[in-house]
């Protein structure tokens, strides 16, 4: 595997999820699961950074999985950590397409989700994960006899879960089609991959 193409997908995966999520997800308060929908419900309530939040919450996982899980680390801390700086880059610039581009909540929802499904399954097509849930299901999943897969959603659903509690009915409803649209999109763009975990 060239070194260039797997830069290039690094990059322009990372891209493509800031995309998604500032552009789409962000204006409308809809939600991802994982460590980057913590992100989110942080930065909706705090105005803290996500992409900095994403770092500091993925941190303890990080220093489990370089201690417990060697390869996949070295897999996922570049997708991260560069996915994670575009992600505040791109932050400020949400007011700007938000008063150009109209869209309603629910197709920001779709195509928000799509696109952070497109840059993951590109950098997975590379052996590049982005780590945070994927990375917590296999720490998860080396404690007990349940699939990471599940494991994944799990965490998703409750991660979701808490945001539709704090915010409202609608914002989880949005952020359901949301990870829905994540997981096909990845699933489809890495059908003929093997699964890193």
């Amino acid at each position: 595997m060239g070194i260039f193409s797997k830069i290039t997908a690094l990059f322009c995966g990372s891209l493509i999820i800031a995309v998604g999520i500032d552009f789409f997800l962000v204006p409308f308060q809809i939600l991802d699961g994982g460590i980057i929908g913590l992100a989110l419900i942080i930065n909706y309530l705090f105005g803290v950074k996500v992409g900095l939040t994403i770092i500091l919450l993925s941190s303890p996982i990080f220093f489990y999985t370089w201690l417990n899980f060697r390869d996949f680390f070295y897999n996922s801390v570049l997708g991260m950590l560069v996915s994670s700086f575009f992600i505040d880059i791109l932050y400020p610039y949400h007011f700007y397409f938000s008063y150009y581009i109209r869209l309603t909540p629910l197709e920001s929802s779709i195509i928000g989700g799509s696109l952070v499904g497109i840059g993951i399954g590109i950098m997975l097509r590379k052996e590049i994960s982005i780590g945070g849930a994927d990375m917590l299901a296999r720490i998860i999943s080396s404690f007990v006899n349940i699939n990471v897969g599940v494991l994944i959603m799990i965490i998703d659903a409750f991660v979701v879960s808490i945001g539709g509690m704090i915010f409202s009915v609608n914002i989880f409803i949005l952020s359901i089609i949301a990870v829905l649209a994540v997981g096909i999109t990845t699933g489809l763009l890495t059908l003929k991959i093997k699964k890193l975990i």
